[in-house]
């Protein structure tokens, strides 16, 4: 999976008024979970551009000013009601021997003959869960849609691999394709129109030819 370089400088202070002058000089207070014990820094806002502005899913690199180093990955971010402005981010470290869960977005390869026939595609699970090693994460997960007709779908179970693991039922639905309400109300009058027709030429049949 891809990576993005937050770079850092440790916190010592981690009090409201700390917490206020780090936000008014732009600066974001973070918190990295998952080690000895946690660990305390703060980041310049635009650095989180590239890793939370975005429908991509990455891991982040955090370089912090003594030397320290950690893969992690975002684990909660909070945003201030109003402004929007990022108000604090928490990261959990990674470790090479530790799987763990990340939402993965999907990707559509192809075009589905059902859409090209008037049906509609639904694309209920854009993500999914994924357990997995992080070398094994991947940066996102094809579900081929190239050969589905009106009614037919694709299930979680025809994404798996064996590098991860999909943390969704079986029977989860990622992407179907569905019959148009226009399509059924087309049919609709196509079958009106039939039964009119035949309704008048049989009156034409039943009536008494003129003496």
């Amino acid at each position: 999976m891809k990576s993005i370089t937050i770079k850092g400088s440790q916190r010592e202070s981690v009090g409201k008024v700390a917490t206020k002058a780090l936000r008014n000089a732009g600066k974001v207070p973070c918190v990295l979970y998952g080690g000895d014990k946690a660990l305390h820094f703060s980041s310049e806002e635009k650095a989180f551009k590239s890793l939370v502005y975005t429908p991509e899913v990455f891991t982040a690199k955090i370089e912090l000013e003594n030397g320290e180093k950690f893969n992690a990955i975002l684990q909660d971010i909070q945003f201030h009601p109003v402004s929007d402005k990022i108000l604090h981010v928490d990261f959990y470290q990674l470790s090479d021997d530790k799987e763990i869960t990340m939402e993965i977005p999907v990707h559509l390869i192809g075009t589905a003959p059902g859409v090209v026939a008037g049906g509609n595609l639904r694309f209920p699970n854009r993500k999914l869960k994924v357990k997995a090693l992080p070398a094994d994460l991947p940066d996102f997960i094809n579900a081929d849609i190239s050969k589905l007709e009106i009614g037919d779908k694709v299930f979680v179970t025809e994404l798996q691999n064996d590098n991860y693991s999909l943390i969704h039922p079986d029977n989860t639905v990622v992407v179907q394709v569905r019959i148009s309400r226009l399509t059924v109300e087309s049919e609709d009058d196509e079958e009106g129109e039939t039964e009119e027709g035949e309704t008048e030429e049989g009156a034409e049949k039943a009536t008494p030819a003129a003496e």
